[in-house]
């Protein structure tokens, strides 16, 4: 019986073995083919910071700004493939009437990635004016920012990354349903503890001296995604716990 055991749990790690060699060999090319256009993304995520110009400090700098823009682009463009080999490799667990969702559930993990990518992207372009407004007014206060480069693309594309996986909310909830680890009837009944979780992560995504207003402006869209997804918890829930949910209480 040990035995038996061991092998599942080699094969279940040279099964990951493989699903991850097949997402970092996408997450490779994708970057290699945005490193060819690393000035343009430079520009995009540049954008948000104005008219200040980025300044590096090694002569490194070049070569490796470039290459965490592509690696940004490569990780976003190669979504599709990561998410696919993920969700394959949870495939085995799924029953046969369930893996009819695993096309819809691919699509709908990349739609919210770059609807949370873009999200991220808009906040940003009305955050950093009020981020570098808190220094002061150059000349007259004690700090003055000076816009490196690196530092400002590392927090761009963390934020970017951030809100991107945090959109991914209705998905995990989904699974989760489905997996039996939570029931829609106990989300209904902690509603405002998992408001205070989500409003928990935008406080770490929006690293902004304000703890209320950029935080909140992520924590909204991410409270609707949560409501959706409970929503349509229903179909998720195994059909015991969903029956069990909707039996009326006897007088």
């Amino acid at each position: 019986m040990s035995e038996e055991k061991r092998m599942g749990v080699l094969e279940h790690l040279d099964e990951l073995r493989s699903r991850l060699l097949i997402a970092l060999i996408a997450i490779l090319v994708t970057t290699s083919l945005a490193y060819i256009f690393s000035d343009t993304i430079l520009n995009i995520l540049r954008a948000p910071a104005g008219n200040l110009t980025l300044k590096a400090f090694s002569p490194l700098d070049g070569f490796m700004i470039r290459f965490r823009v592509a690696m940004y682009g490569g990780i976003f463009l190669a979504a599709p493939v990561w998410i696919f080999q993920l969700i394959r490799y949870v495939e085995p667990a799924l029953l046969p009437s369930e893996k009819r969702f695993i096309v819809p559930g691919v699509a709908a993990m990349v739609g919210l990635f770059a609807l949370g990518n873009a999200f991220g992207y808009l906040i940003l372009l009305n955050m950093f004016s009020a981020l570098t407004g808190m220094f002061g007014t150059p000349g007259e206060s004690p700090i003055e920012y000076f816009p490196g480069a690196d530092p400002y693309i590392s927090f761009v594309v963390y934020f970017l990354l951030s809100t991107g996986l945090a959109f991914e909310l209705p998905v995990v909830l989904f699974v989760l349903i489905k997996l039996g680890v939570v029931s829609p009837a106990f989300l209904r009944k902690q509603r405002k503890v998992a408001w205070f979780i989500i409003f928990v992560i935008a406080e770490l995504i929006t690293p902004v001296s304000d703890p209320f207003i950029a935080p909140t402006l992520v924590m909204v869209p991410m409270i609707l995604l949560f409501e959706i997804a409970l929503f349509f918890s229903r179909y998720a829930a195994p059909k015991s716990a969903a029956t069990a949910t909707s039996k009326p209480k006897a007088p």
